[in-house]
């Protein structure tokens, strides 16, 4: 599973690197006060926080995490003049530290698993690199890899009502998705009350929070599942603000 999820991760990561080499890394993106060179930075510190996650766990939850530590470390690897080597060196040392890896991860959320992590890494990549695309003008096709921002975006859930001060519900809710060639990927079983349906791209745009949730084409029906759409997020961290 890991070689598959790593391939995926490599091939994300990839489709980003073709856009943004060569393009204009100062054009501002969505994300405010982060141009394409802020989103490419995130990526590249995030890669270097998770090896440095896997090799000395003690040493990753001893750093001091301020308040600003994200826009911080952004701002200041968008002035790298060698960022975009530094980015495809550390995303590839990322891929043969996750190869070889076992137990869980520590990490700024709830410990992963190796191939959680690869999946966290496939999400935050498709989800930086759709800032990216919207900024320089890139129309995207959505390919079967979606599958993985949705499958982690379902699988955070109880930690999206949690960030929010909610309870976690006891209830289950049938997520039912259309991928980009037709094929239904679905998780929850099949004779939940509480149901969330709507294309997979959508559905990936929503726990990203990469598009506004009037615009998405995404049911909710029953109460736990009503509550939850409008709070979902896939990415660890304080809640967003949305788009």
């Amino acid at each position: 599973m890991i070689t598959e999820l790593l391939a995926d991760l490599d091939a994300e990561s990839r489709d980003l690197d073709a856009i943004v080499d060569g393009a204009d890394w100062s054009v501002p993106t969505p994300a405010e006060g982060w141009t394409v060179g802020h989103q490419i930075g995130h990526l590249m510190w995030t890669d270097k926080a998770a090896i440095l996650a896997i090799t000395d766990p003690e040493a990753f939850q001893a750093q001091p995490l301020t308040a600003d530590v994200v826009d911080r470390t952004a701002a200041e690897a968008a002035l790298l003049p060698d960022l975009l080597e530094l980015w495809r060196d550390g995303r590839a040392a990322l891929q043969e530290h996750l190869a070889q890896a076992s137990g869980k991860i520590v990490w700024f959320g709830p410990p992963m698993s190796p191939a959680s992590m690869a999946t966290a890494r496939i999400m935050e990549t498709w989800a930086h690199g759709q800032d990216v695309a919207d900024a320089l003008g890139v129309v995207r096709e959505p390919t079967p890899r979606l599958k993985h921002v949705c499958h982690i975006g379902v699988r955070t859930m109880g930690f999206a009502f949690l960030l929010n001060g909610l309870a976690v519900p006891t209830d289950e809710v049938r997520v039912e998705l259309a991928g980009p060639g037709g094929e239904v990927w679905a998780w929850g079983p099949e004779d939940a009350e509480n149901r969330v349906s709507g294309p997979a791209l959508d559905f990936a745009w929503l726990v990203t929070q990469r598009r506004n949730r009037k615009v998405l084409a995404i049911e909710a029906v029953g109460p736990v599942a009503q509550e939850w759409v409008p709070i979902a997020q896939a990415f660890a961290g304080p809640p967003g603000g949305g788009r």
